[in-house]
């Protein structure tokens, strides 16, 4: 059953380097309507907007600016939600630069959008192969509506080299060599680090707790 929702009300910005088509059937699935666009004007106009994200810092921030999202996405008011790379791109910084696969070392510094105050830097894994890829658990979980119906010990997939250390900000850590940000929120941004759109059931359960969530529940969080 399809919800009656309308075509601008749910958006997934195109960052034009994501996996945009996986992401939006996650959320049809789901029984809603989505949009993937780079419209200034839908963008402003819906209810959620959902940031994803496959590929290096540099270049979707490159996308981004080529398309003039900057600001449009730093003045965003309703809720945000951001996958992965898309999570990354809600800090301050990242240090991928022009990715490297040596672990710990990183070509340059990527200013992001600067909407929740933490910097990607390389994932400290310790010896583990990276990226870190597959199946982990989450811990630490925080009592966010995002998370409403999450524990400790769901699992969820990740496909990452890059992390967020943990901060006031994390609201889900999870542990590869060492613990980083699985999860992180300030006011209506909100990101997660593994991918919910292939997360399975517990996945869709984040993507359905963000599109269902009210417009006073991010409030004083």
């Amino acid at each position: 059953m399809t919800k009656e929702v309308s075509a601008g009300m749910n958006v997934i910005v195109d960052t034009g380097c994501a996996n945009l088509a996986s992401v939006k059937f996650a959320v049809e699935r789901l029984g809603y309507q989505v949009t993937i666009t780079d419209n200034i004007e839908l963008i402003q106009q819906a209810d959620k907007v959902i940031l994803p994200g496959v590929g290096s810092a540099k270049h979707a921030m490159a996308n981004i600016n080529a398309k003039n999202l900057v600001s449009v996405l730093q003045k965003l008011t309703q809720p945000v939600l951001g996958f992965c790379l898309g999570m990354q791109l809600m800090t301050e910084s990242s240090t991928e630069g022009n990715k490297s696969s040596t672990e710990g070392k990183s070509d340059g510094l990527v200013p992001c959008l600067n909407l929740i105050p933490t910097k990607v830097e390389p994932l400290k894994a310790q010896g583990n192969r990276l990226p870190h890829m597959g199946w982990n658990t989450l811990s630490q979980i925080s009592d966010h509506p995002v998370l409403k119906g999450i524990s400790e010990g769901d699992y969820f997939y990740f496909v990452h080299s890059f992390a967020a250390p943990i901060s006031e900000y994390t609201i889900a850590s999870c542990e590869y060599g060492s613990k980083f940000s699985a999860a992180i929120a300030k006011d209506n941004f909100i990101g997660c680090q593994f991918h919910p759109e292939r997360s399975s059931a517990l996945g869709s359960k984040i993507i359905q707790n963000f599109l269902e969530l009210g417009p006073q529940e991010l409030v004083n969080l």
